[in-house]
Protein backbone atom coordinates (compact mmCIF):
# COMPACT_ATOMS: atom_id res chain seq x y z
CA UNK A 1 0.00 0.00 0.00
CA UNK A 2 1.33 3.54 -0.78
CA UNK A 3 2.05 5.49 2.02
CA UNK A 4 4.58 7.92 3.19
CA UNK A 5 7.32 7.31 5.15
CA UNK A 6 8.42 10.57 7.43
CA UNK A 7 12.46 10.72 8.44
CA UNK A 8 12.47 13.66 11.03
CA UNK A 9 15.95 15.37 10.90
CA UNK A 10 17.86 17.79 12.07
CA UNK A 11 20.09 19.95 10.15
CA UNK A 12 21.48 23.10 9.56
CA UNK A 13 20.17 25.68 7.09
CA UNK A 14 22.66 25.91 4.06
CA UNK A 15 23.08 27.70 0.60
CA UNK A 16 25.13 30.55 -0.52
CA UNK A 17 24.42 33.15 1.99
CA UNK A 18 26.17 36.01 3.46
CA UNK A 19 24.97 35.19 6.70
CA UNK A 20 28.11 34.63 9.29
CA UNK A 21 25.35 32.46 11.36
CA UNK A 22 23.36 29.62 10.10
CA UNK A 23 20.37 28.71 12.65
CA UNK A 24 20.04 25.37 12.71
CA UNK A 25 15.76 23.96 12.32
CA UNK A 26 14.32 20.26 11.71
CA UNK A 27 14.22 18.90 8.43
CA UNK A 28 11.30 16.37 7.17
CA UNK A 29 12.55 14.32 4.33
CA UNK A 30 8.95 12.59 2.59
CA UNK A 31 9.52 9.46 0.73
CA UNK A 32 6.58 9.27 -1.46
CA UNK A 33 4.50 5.56 -2.20
CA UNK A 34 7.13 4.12 0.36
CA UNK A 35 9.02 3.24 -2.73
CA UNK A 36 12.64 3.66 -3.36
CA UNK A 37 14.87 2.43 -5.97
CA UNK A 38 16.86 -0.94 -4.46
CA UNK A 39 18.75 -3.70 -5.52
CA UNK A 40 20.07 -3.50 -9.39
CA UNK A 41 18.77 -0.34 -10.78
CA UNK A 42 19.49 0.17 -14.90
CA UNK A 43 20.79 4.03 -15.76
CA UNK A 44 19.84 4.92 -19.71
CA UNK A 45 21.42 8.17 -21.20
CA UNK A 46 20.16 10.56 -23.19
CA UNK A 47 22.63 12.96 -24.53
CA UNK A 48 20.73 15.99 -25.75
CA UNK A 49 22.96 18.01 -28.30
CA UNK A 50 26.91 17.83 -28.57
CA UNK A 51 29.37 16.29 -25.99
CA UNK A 52 33.01 15.38 -27.05
CA UNK A 53 33.55 11.88 -26.74
CA UNK A 54 36.13 12.97 -23.41
CA UNK A 55 32.94 14.50 -21.92
CA UNK A 56 30.91 11.73 -21.91
CA UNK A 57 33.47 9.21 -20.75
CA UNK A 58 33.60 11.66 -17.76
CA UNK A 59 30.05 11.34 -16.58
CA UNK A 60 29.82 7.43 -17.76
CA UNK A 61 33.11 6.87 -16.32
CA UNK A 62 31.57 8.45 -13.04
CA UNK A 63 28.33 6.42 -13.49
CA UNK A 64 30.09 2.68 -13.75
CA UNK A 65 32.40 4.31 -10.83
CA UNK A 66 29.34 4.26 -8.12
CA UNK A 67 28.97 0.35 -7.84
CA UNK A 68 32.55 -0.70 -9.03
CA UNK A 69 34.02 -3.61 -6.53
CA UNK A 70 37.30 -2.02 -7.70
CA UNK A 71 38.89 -0.32 -4.45
CA UNK A 72 41.24 2.66 -5.47
CA UNK A 73 45.06 1.64 -3.96
CA UNK A 74 44.42 4.61 -1.49
CA UNK A 75 42.07 8.09 -1.11
CA UNK A 76 38.44 7.42 -1.17
CA UNK A 77 36.34 6.42 -4.05
CA UNK A 78 33.18 7.08 -5.90
CA UNK A 79 31.83 3.37 -4.69
CA UNK A 80 31.94 4.37 -0.86
CA UNK A 81 30.29 7.70 -1.22
CA UNK A 82 27.60 6.13 -2.90
CA UNK A 83 27.61 2.86 -0.24
CA UNK A 84 26.12 5.59 2.32
CA UNK A 85 22.90 5.21 0.45
CA UNK A 86 22.56 1.35 1.56
CA UNK A 87 21.85 3.19 5.22
CA UNK A 88 18.66 4.23 3.46
CA UNK A 89 15.33 1.82 4.09
CA UNK A 90 15.57 -0.84 2.01
CA UNK A 91 19.80 -1.50 1.46
CA UNK A 92 22.08 -0.88 -1.55
CA UNK A 93 21.34 0.20 -5.14
CA UNK A 94 23.62 -0.95 -7.65
CA UNK A 95 23.85 1.14 -10.78
CA UNK A 96 24.03 -0.86 -14.19
CA UNK A 97 25.15 1.61 -17.50
CA UNK A 98 22.38 0.46 -19.52
CA UNK A 99 21.23 2.44 -23.58
CA UNK A 100 22.71 5.00 -24.67
CA UNK A 101 20.81 7.69 -27.22
CA UNK A 102 23.08 10.29 -29.30
CA UNK A 103 20.90 13.59 -29.68
CA UNK A 104 23.61 15.36 -31.49
CA UNK A 105 21.32 17.50 -33.75
CA UNK A 106 18.72 19.14 -31.26
CA UNK A 107 15.95 17.39 -33.31
CA UNK A 108 13.37 19.75 -30.32
CA UNK A 109 15.91 22.97 -30.46
CA UNK A 110 17.61 25.03 -28.20
CA UNK A 111 15.14 25.88 -26.04
CA UNK A 112 13.72 23.19 -24.04
CA UNK A 113 9.77 23.52 -21.92
CA UNK A 114 9.78 21.30 -19.11
CA UNK A 115 7.85 18.64 -20.48
CA UNK A 116 9.90 18.05 -23.01
CA UNK A 117 12.67 16.82 -21.08
CA UNK A 118 10.10 14.13 -19.85
CA UNK A 119 9.21 13.60 -23.50
CA UNK A 120 13.03 12.84 -24.25
CA UNK A 121 13.73 10.21 -21.38
CA UNK A 122 10.74 8.44 -22.89
CA UNK A 123 13.24 7.85 -26.11
CA UNK A 124 14.69 5.46 -23.98
CA UNK A 125 12.99 2.10 -22.63
CA UNK A 126 14.08 -0.75 -20.73
CA UNK A 127 14.61 -1.66 -16.62
CA UNK A 128 10.96 -1.43 -15.69
CA UNK A 129 10.29 0.67 -12.24
CA UNK A 130 14.42 -0.13 -11.44
CA UNK A 131 15.35 2.03 -14.03
CA UNK A 132 16.90 5.91 -14.46
CA UNK A 133 17.13 7.56 -17.82
CA UNK A 134 19.19 10.45 -17.57
CA UNK A 135 18.73 13.68 -19.55
CA UNK A 136 21.74 15.82 -20.07
CA UNK A 137 21.77 18.92 -22.42
CA UNK A 138 24.93 20.57 -23.75
CA UNK A 139 26.07 24.03 -23.08
CA UNK A 140 24.07 25.61 -26.20
CA UNK A 141 20.62 23.88 -24.86
CA UNK A 142 18.88 26.18 -22.46
CA UNK A 143 16.09 24.51 -20.68
CA UNK A 144 12.58 26.77 -18.53
CA UNK A 145 13.84 27.32 -15.46
CA UNK A 146 18.40 26.54 -15.70
CA UNK A 147 20.19 28.61 -14.09
CA UNK A 148 17.26 30.81 -12.68
CA UNK A 149 15.55 28.53 -9.81
CA UNK A 150 17.54 24.88 -11.08
CA UNK A 151 19.84 23.01 -12.19
CA UNK A 152 18.60 19.77 -12.89
CA UNK A 153 15.30 17.42 -11.69
CA UNK A 154 13.88 14.72 -11.36
CA UNK A 155 10.64 12.42 -10.88
CA UNK A 156 8.54 9.54 -13.01
CA UNK A 157 8.94 9.13 -16.19
CA UNK A 158 4.99 8.89 -16.69
CA UNK A 159 2.45 8.88 -14.49
CA UNK A 160 2.62 5.26 -13.81
CA UNK A 161 6.10 4.66 -11.53
CA UNK A 162 6.27 1.11 -13.34
CA UNK A 163 8.28 3.20 -16.51
CA UNK A 164 10.76 4.27 -13.83
CA UNK A 165 12.48 7.16 -12.87
CA UNK A 166 14.35 10.27 -15.12
CA UNK A 167 16.88 12.96 -14.09
CA UNK A 168 17.75 15.88 -16.40
CA UNK A 169 21.21 17.93 -15.86
CA UNK A 170 22.07 20.61 -17.48
CA UNK A 171 25.51 21.78 -18.86
CA UNK A 172 25.96 25.55 -17.37
CA UNK A 173 29.30 26.53 -18.62
CA UNK A 174 28.34 29.31 -21.01
CA UNK A 175 25.34 30.24 -18.85
CA UNK A 176 25.43 29.95 -14.98
CA UNK A 177 28.38 28.27 -14.04
CA UNK A 178 28.55 30.21 -10.77
CA UNK A 179 25.01 28.74 -9.99
CA UNK A 180 25.23 24.87 -11.24
CA UNK A 181 28.96 24.70 -11.34
CA UNK A 182 30.40 25.86 -8.16
CA UNK A 183 32.87 25.61 -6.47
CA UNK A 184 34.56 25.45 -9.63
CA UNK A 185 33.55 29.32 -10.67
CA UNK A 186 33.49 32.32 -8.38
CA UNK A 187 29.84 32.05 -7.19
CA UNK A 188 26.99 34.44 -8.77
CA UNK A 189 26.18 35.03 -4.60
CA UNK A 190 27.20 35.57 -1.67
CA UNK A 191 30.81 34.98 -0.58
CA UNK A 192 33.59 34.86 -3.17
CA UNK A 193 35.66 33.00 -2.95
CA UNK A 194 38.51 31.89 -5.25
CA UNK A 195 37.30 28.66 -7.53
CA UNK A 196 39.06 25.43 -7.37
CA UNK A 197 40.00 23.71 -10.34
CA UNK A 198 37.85 21.21 -11.60
CA UNK A 199 39.42 17.98 -11.74
CA UNK A 200 38.61 16.38 -15.20
CA UNK A 201 39.82 19.82 -16.70
CA UNK A 202 36.23 21.18 -17.84
CA UNK A 203 33.95 23.70 -15.65
CA UNK A 204 30.82 22.44 -16.89
CA UNK A 205 30.67 18.66 -16.94
CA UNK A 206 32.28 18.77 -13.42
CA UNK A 207 29.64 20.71 -12.43
CA UNK A 208 27.37 18.29 -13.89
CA UNK A 209 29.13 15.24 -11.80
CA UNK A 210 27.87 17.26 -8.54
CA UNK A 211 24.10 17.86 -10.04
CA UNK A 212 24.06 14.66 -11.65
CA UNK A 213 25.29 12.98 -8.26
CA UNK A 214 23.68 14.91 -6.21
CA UNK A 215 20.01 14.02 -8.14
CA UNK A 216 20.98 10.03 -8.66
CA UNK A 217 20.70 10.00 -4.86
CA UNK A 218 18.09 11.60 -4.11
CA UNK A 219 15.82 9.52 -6.95
CA UNK A 220 17.11 6.17 -5.24
CA UNK A 221 16.18 7.35 -2.04
CA UNK A 222 12.63 9.18 -3.42
CA UNK A 223 12.37 8.32 -6.82
CA UNK A 224 9.09 9.60 -7.70
CA UNK A 225 8.84 12.82 -5.98
CA UNK A 226 9.13 15.32 -8.74
CA UNK A 227 11.82 17.63 -7.72
CA UNK A 228 14.73 20.02 -8.94
CA UNK A 229 18.16 20.89 -7.52
CA UNK A 230 19.44 24.49 -7.05
CA UNK A 231 20.83 24.34 -3.27
CA UNK A 232 17.55 24.48 -1.26
CA UNK A 233 15.68 21.13 -1.36
CA UNK A 234 15.25 18.57 1.50
CA UNK A 235 16.27 15.45 -0.12
CA UNK A 236 19.12 13.39 0.83
CA UNK A 237 21.96 15.07 -0.96
CA UNK A 238 20.22 18.67 -1.75
CA UNK A 239 20.19 19.26 2.17
CA UNK A 240 23.95 19.28 2.28
CA UNK A 241 24.72 21.73 -0.49
CA UNK A 242 27.65 23.20 -0.63
CA UNK A 243 29.59 20.94 1.28
CA UNK A 244 32.46 18.92 -0.30
CA UNK A 245 35.07 18.76 2.80
CA UNK A 246 35.10 18.67 6.82
CA UNK A 247 34.97 22.52 7.83
CA UNK A 248 33.20 23.51 4.73
CA UNK A 249 30.51 26.64 5.65
CA UNK A 250 29.31 28.92 2.63
CA UNK A 251 31.15 29.73 0.17
CA UNK A 252 33.92 27.53 1.57
CA UNK A 253 33.44 24.06 0.11
CA UNK A 254 35.43 22.22 2.75
CA UNK A 255 39.09 20.66 2.93
CA UNK A 256 39.43 18.31 0.24
CA UNK A 257 42.23 16.67 -1.86
CA UNK A 258 44.24 18.88 -3.99
CA UNK A 259 46.27 17.01 -6.92
CA UNK A 260 49.91 17.52 -7.13
CA UNK A 261 50.31 18.00 -10.43
CA UNK A 262 47.27 19.40 -11.60
CA UNK A 263 46.34 21.77 -8.72
CA UNK A 264 42.63 20.65 -9.01
CA UNK A 265 40.10 19.43 -5.87
CA UNK A 266 38.69 16.26 -5.76
CA UNK A 267 37.29 14.56 -2.71
CA UNK A 268 36.78 10.52 -4.81
CA UNK A 269 38.96 8.06 -6.95
CA UNK A 270 37.15 6.26 -10.27
CA UNK A 271 37.84 4.02 -12.59
CA UNK A 272 40.26 4.58 -15.26
CA UNK A 273 41.93 6.93 -12.71
CA UNK A 274 39.32 9.34 -12.55
CA UNK A 275 39.00 12.07 -9.86
CA UNK A 276 35.57 13.62 -8.82
CA UNK A 277 34.71 16.15 -6.39
CA UNK A 278 31.58 14.98 -5.03
CA UNK A 279 28.66 16.05 -2.61
CA UNK A 280 28.23 15.49 0.82
CA UNK A 281 25.25 13.37 1.52
CA UNK A 282 23.30 13.01 4.33
CA UNK A 283 23.57 9.96 6.98
CA UNK A 284 20.38 8.83 8.41
CA UNK A 285 22.17 6.86 11.04
CA UNK A 286 24.41 9.65 12.52
CA UNK A 287 21.72 12.67 11.19
CA UNK A 288 24.10 14.39 9.92
CA UNK A 289 25.69 15.53 6.14
CA UNK A 290 28.89 13.00 5.43
CA UNK A 291 31.65 14.00 3.83
CA UNK A 292 34.41 11.65 2.22
CA UNK A 293 36.83 13.69 3.62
Amino acid sequence: MAHTVLLILLSATIGFSSAALVEEQPLVLKYHNGILLKGNVTLNLVWYGKFTSIQRSIIVDFIRSLSSSAVPSKGPSVASWWKTTEKYKGGSSKIVVGKQLLLENYPLGKSLKSPYLRALSGKLNGGGVRSITVVLTAKDVAVEGFCMNRCGTHGAKARSVNSGAYVWVGNSETQCAGYCAWPFHQPMYGPQSPPLIAPNGDVGVDGMIINLATLLVNTVTNPFKSGYFNGGNQEAVSVCTGMFGSGSYPGYAGRVLVDKTTGASYNALGLAGRKYLLPAMWDPQTSKCKTLV
